[in-house]
């Protein structure tokens, strides 16, 4: 049988399974940060493509322009929720506009 004294912490492989877990986390939590800040352009880019096809589909249907600068969001203070329902809101009038267009 083995004595106690002959077991070493650094040979349990939970240890090493523990410690590398809690090194991943740290790493995660330390990046965090730029990762937000990376998500946060990569959002906006998107909204600004999004209405910026919107603007485009609307020039080449004939229907007047809407202002992008009356409908743009700060991303600082909104929710993505509310400048997705924003976008969402601009592709409705767009819609609604192309329908009216349509009728007449």
């Amino acid at each position: 049988m083995s004595r106690p004294s002959d077991f070493r912490l650094t040979d349990s492989p939970w240890l090493w399974g523990l410690l590398f877990s809690l090194m991943a986390l740290v790493g995660l939590g330390l990046i965090r940060p730029k990762f937000d800040v990376r998500q946060s352009q990569i959002e906006s880019r998107f909204i600004g493509r999004r209405q910026s096809s919107i603007a485009r589909w609307r020039r080449q249907a004939g229907l007047e322009e809407i202002g992008l600068a009356a409908s743009a969001v700060d991303p600082a203070t909104a929710a993505p929720a509310a400048a997705l329902a924003v976008v969402a809101a601009a592709a409705a009038a767009a819609a609604a506009a192309a329908a009216a267009a349509a009728a007449a």
